[in-house]
């Protein structure tokens, strides 16, 4: 089939992201916005040359940016604005004229993920499984729009709602209204869009694009992506954009793709310009637009330069006998000598690598031929000198020693299960519990292979005997290093003479002065908190020593009275008090008989402006209260207002604030997965997430806030929401740092992606 079109070629590059460009919005002729993984937004406006130039830069996210929406021009923003959601569960609204923030929309409890202006509000989408309505400001209207986090959100030209979510559906909506379900999709619906006068568009995480009629029809498919699809735009040309994790925008035609543009690195965003220009938003920081109009195509020398941008990319990324290309040595390798007949080196020529066997006899390198890996090659591992996609561990219980089961994606789980069985000497009858275990480990549950038993070694079908008593002993799973977490980690050093005479400095403070001297608390009272201390110190005894009630309630008065920046000190007396047996069942006790003091401490410190050392002992107090399971419900039931509070820990650049935090989240992570709260989870994978995201935490955060990631995969209901999380990216840079632990839980993670 012939179609008319003009390909595409790069018009210009617009830099200045630090990090991943993630979302588009073209707001009318006036200019471009773009988001991005460094938490900015930008605008990009032409200026006298018909050039783009940055004029505007958005400062307020803390965490990534993703969608955005124009707001075209109205009496509140005569040049319009920009709305934008970020990871940090919030949504601004920008002006265009001044690029200030004009309000700024916090009811989200997880990463916003799509926006949509309608008559004058804002719709959000989030990934707490809801849409939020705001106006002028203020959230006038909530409801679940999915039971699956909903990862996009457009308006239709007739009023309606679609939303696109992690359930593979997409729902139309009148006000809150559900009208009508769209089912087709078999993985995360990702982007959506509408076409005009023929329905809507979905791109998704099985690769494919959809075009729907709006009563739920699927008029068409389209097939051509190798990986996950992010975004989908269409044009009044009829031409329709999309842009996906396999490196490539492409442009489909009556549902032909029509041209393949290669970018080096995802690309996560792609639009129409109201000209027909396509604008890309790439994981390498590059917004990029392109032109079919040829006095608009860039010059020879940019273009030639884009071109190398690609071959370097690809260079960098291929693999050649397991290393990369980049790192195999120059033909300079073979002017020194082999050692033995038949030595084999393999060196880079050109963008290949290529082997070379060593001519005893003649004394010089024959030419052997290219070497070229597989797209996993890099991954795989060996066993018995032979490599495979996977090899997993296998404990057979009853003492006996772990053994090692090789797997290829190829095979058929079956016959390999029977061979390894076979081999080993072990029954049958545990034939079907290894078949499940590699198809769940390998994420080929829904493929259908021939089970049918033959004698891998005489062709016969096999008698399988009753089943045994130690078939239950039997499990078997892949090695991780770091995950899962068990266990609560505490902070449980403390300079209790620092603190004491803190508290004797503040106390003489009040005393001296005369509209405070009614907080300051006795002689009598002053040495009774050294009392308390001195139980404190004596571990040795915690298993007897006692408290009074009167104690704690000393403790409490203070936390009540004494002003915001003298509390710090008491806050860790009860931060050491809650890790003594006796100590943290009293204390409880008047957590259930009064006001709950601690959660007023914990809303007071974190009011801006904020006291570093009241935040970083409260933080600890709380995380000290998972050691304690008589703490387990409070802890739940406060679980979000406790997240809220210390959030600002994050970002900050204090590393023992940094690391508390982490540590904080680390415990919800295990408490968390044991009560099997889904929605708790998402929360804490979202805020782990952040900190493992931020090269700017420090080492040890990073590894606490990356192992509570593993573990809630593993062991929790949140690994398809980390997945859409773009975790995957985030284990890779994890895998790749110098630091031997960060690299260690990265590949734990990067095993669990492979197996979802």
């Amino acid at each position: 089939m012939d179609i008319d079109f003009k390909e595409y070629q790069l018009r210009c590059e617009l830099r200045g992201h630090e990090d991943d460009v993630r979302g588009i919005c073209v707001c009318g002729s006036d200019g471009i916005a773009t988001s991005s993984r460094d938490r900015t937004v930008r605008f990009w406006s032409l200026d006298d040359n018909r050039k783009f130039v940055s004029s505007k830069i958005m400062l307020g996210h803390t965490s990534f940016v993703g969608p955005l929406a124009w707001i075209p021009p109205n009496t509140e923003l005569p040049q319009g604005g920009v709305v934008s959601g970020g990871m940090d569960t919030l949504v601004f609204v920008w002006d265009l004229n001044t690029g200030e923030k004009v309000h700024a929309h916090k009811g989200h409890q997880l990463q916003v993920t799509g926006i949509a202006f309608d008559d004058g509000d804002v719709v959000s989408s989030s990934v707490d499984c809801t849409l939020r309505r705001w106006r002028n400001g203020q959230s006038v209207e909530t409801w679940e729009a999915h039971k699956a986090p909903v990862q996009a959100v457009i308006k239709l030209p007739t009023g309606e709602l679609v939303t696109g979510s992690s359930d593979a559906t997409l729902k139309l909506w009148r006000g809150k209204t559900c009208l009508h379900t769209f089912e087709g999709h078999s993985d995360t619906v990702r982007g959506l869009s509408v076409m005009s006068g023929l329905g809507i568009l979905s791109a998704s995480h099985d690769g494919s694009l959809k075009l729907w009629a709006v009563s739920g029809e699927v008029l068409m498919e389209m097939v051509g992506h190798t990986a996950i699809v992010y975004s989908v735009d269409s044009h009044a040309s009829g031409l329709i954009v999309s842009g996906s994790e396999d490196r490539f925008a492409k442009v489909w035609k009556d549902g032909v793709c029509v041209q393949s543009i290669e970018h080096p690195g995802c690309v996560w965003d792609a639009k129409f310009m109201e000209n027909g220009d396509i604008v890309t938003a790439c994981s390498d920081g590059v917004v990029r637009i392109w032109t079919i109009d040829q006095n608009n195509v860039a010059d020879q020398l940019e273009l030639d330069l884009y071109s190398s941008q690609l071959s370097q990319y690809k260079s960098s990324r291929k693999r050649v006998g397991g290393l990369k290309l980049e790192e195999l040595p120059g033909l300079e390798a073979l002017k020194i000598p082999g050692t033995t007949d038949g030595q084999t080196k393999v060196v880079r020529e050109g963008d290949n690598g290529v082997a070379y066997g060593w001519n005893m006899r003649e004394q010089k390198w024959d030419k052997i031929g290219e070497v070229v890996d597989g797209p996993e090659d890099s991954n795989r591992q060996y066993f018995d000198g032979i490599q495979y996609d996977y090899v997993f561990d296998v404990d057979i219980g009853d003492g006996m020693p772990t053994r090692k089961l090789p797997y290829n994606r190829s095979d058929n789980p079956y016959d390999v299960a029977d061979k390894w069985l076979l081999k080993e000497n072990l029954p049958l009858s545990f034939r079907e519990q290894i078949v499940q275990f590699i198809l769940q480990n390998t994420g080929q549950n829904n493929i259908t292979f021939d089970s049918s038993f033959r004698d891998p070694y005489t062709g016969s079908h096999a008698y399988i005997p009753g089943q045994p008593s130690r078939m239950s002993d039997i499990s078997a799973k892949p090695t991780f290093k770091h995950i899962p977490k068990k266990g609560m980690l505490v902070f449980d050093a403390a300079q209790f003479d620092g603190i004491l005479k803190k508290i004797t400095e503040f106390n003489n403070a009040l005393q001296s002065d005369q509209e405070k001297q009614n907080l300051s608390v006795t002689e009598l009272n002053v040495s009774r908190l050294g009392a308390i201390v001195k139980i404190l110190k004596d571990t040795s005894h915690y298993h007897s020593s006692k408290f009074a009630d009167s104690d704690i309630a000393l403790l409490l008065n203070l936390l009540r009275s004494w002003p915001i920046a003298m509390i710090f000190p008491v806050i860790d007396i009860v931060r050491m008090l809650v890790l003594h047996p006796d100590g943290a069942i009293l204390l409880h006790k008047h957590f259930e008989a009064e006001n709950d003091i601690l959660m007023e401490v914990i809303k007071k410190v974190g009011v801006n402006p904020t006291i570093p050392a009241n935040l970083l002992t409260s933080i600890r107090a709380v995380t000290n209260l998972f050691r304690n399971s008589c703490y387990s419900n409070w802890l739940h039931k406060h679980r979000s207002e406790i997240l809220d509070a210390f959030s600002s820990c994050s970002p900050s650049p204090n590393k023992n604030l940094q690391l508390s935090y982490s540590t904080l989240l680390l415990n919800y992570a295990v408490l968390l997965i044991e009560s099997k709260d889904q929605e708790g989870q998402s929360q804490v994978l979202s805020a782990a997430l952040e900190i493992a995201e931020d090269e700017n935490v420090e080492v040890d955060s990073k590894f606490r806030a990356l192992v509570a990631v593993g573990s809630l995969m593993l062991e929790g209901l949140v690994r398809k929401i980390a997945l859409d999380f773009d975790v995957v990216n985030i284990a890779i840079a994890a895998k790749g740092s110098k630091e031997a632990k960060l690299a260690e839980v990265g590949s734990d993670i990067e095993l669990l992606t492979k197996q979802s």
